[in-house]
């Protein structure tokens, strides 16, 4: 009978084909649909095109050069960092607390859920329809409210963190249902000891509760990271085209599309999603290194 752990048995073997089977869909999807995208992207950010198919002409590093003095770039940099800053902190911060005001025992709590959850499932044109219904600067519900007559999505001062409010409030809910999974396996050992010995429920909440699920905090912190940096669709359906805000709130991805399938350069284009890669590249590979001083993980 062969030791257990031996290698080159039929056990191991089969064992082995079946993994490779098992994660063979997920590498076939994460080939074609992440890395065979980035090849063809950085491959054709050396090139200028003209319409989609035509005109392929080797440029080198020229699109990068007019990358580095286009003034538009990074002020659509400028623009996707503000966005990041303002969307990210406050829809983790928001979503924590109300997961753990709904991981409460409490009644009607399946209903606030869902209501909390409802932004996801919307459409994103009607989810934009809305608040420009709301942001409107004669008859919106938030100027009536405030008494005032803010133009908040066509003032350039502001707008950007306008569309951000939205971007937070889209996504609380989704942030919420991945930290109320991430409350329930925490043991209720831990407050009821944390009780006996008079700790208040702040006490509980950032020395057992924020590490024990800070594993589910820094997943969500990553990829909230990536899909700020990566907006488009609030800006693009939110922001008119003769808005004079537009500027002050395009993003990266929003200029990729307009130098893409409006100017038909998606050579250029593809220069902005290298730079925007690169970026987010350098941000992830921060957080991996940080996560370590405050991520518990035992």
């Amino acid at each position: 009978m062969a030791k257990p752990g031996a290698k080159g048995t039929a056990r191991a073997r089969n064992e082995f084909l079946w993994g490779w089977a098992f994660i063979l869909p997920t590498m076939i999807g994460l080939i074609v649909l992440n890395i065979i995208p980035i090849i063809q992207t950085i491959y054709q950010s050396f090139f200028k095109t003209g319409d989609f198919g035509k005109g392929n002409i080797f440029v080198g590093a020229a699109n990068y050069t007019k990358l580095f003095a286009d003034g538009q770039v990074w002020q659509a940099l400028l623009n996707t960092f503000k966005y990041a800053i303002v969307e990210v902190p406050f829809s983790i911060a928001i979503a924590l607390i109300l997961a753990v005001l709904l991981n409460r025992k409490m009644k009607g709590r399946s209903v606030y859920r869902t209501i909390f959850f409802l932004p996801m499932v919307a459409a994103p044109a009607a989810i934009a329809m809305v608040w420009r219904w709301l942001y409107n600067s004669d008859f919106g519900l938030i100027n009536n409210l405030l008494h005032t007559k803010t133009n908040w999505i066509s003032n350039p001062k502001i707008a950007v963190f306008a569309i951000a409010v939205i971007g937070v409030w889209s996504i609380i809910g989704y942030n919420m249902v991945l930290f109320l999974s991430g409350l329930q396996e925490v043991p209720h050992d831990y407050y009821e000891a944390a009780e006996i010995d008079g700790a208040t429920g702040i006490k509980q909440f950032f020395h057992i509760t924020i590490p024990l699920i800070s594993p589910t905090i820094f997943f969500v912190l990553v990829t909230r990271v990536i899909g700020a940096l990566q907006v488009f669709d609030l800006i693009f359906m939110v922001m008119d085209k003769s808005n004079p805000a537009l500027e002050k709130t395009q993003s990266l991805v929003y200029l990729f599309y307009r130098y893409s399938f409006t100017e038909k350069n998606l050579g250029y284009g593809s220069t902005i999603v290298v730079l925007l890669l690169v970026v987010i590249m350098i941000i992830t590979v921060f957080q991996m290194i940080a996560q370590k001083k405050w991520v518990h993980y035992n």
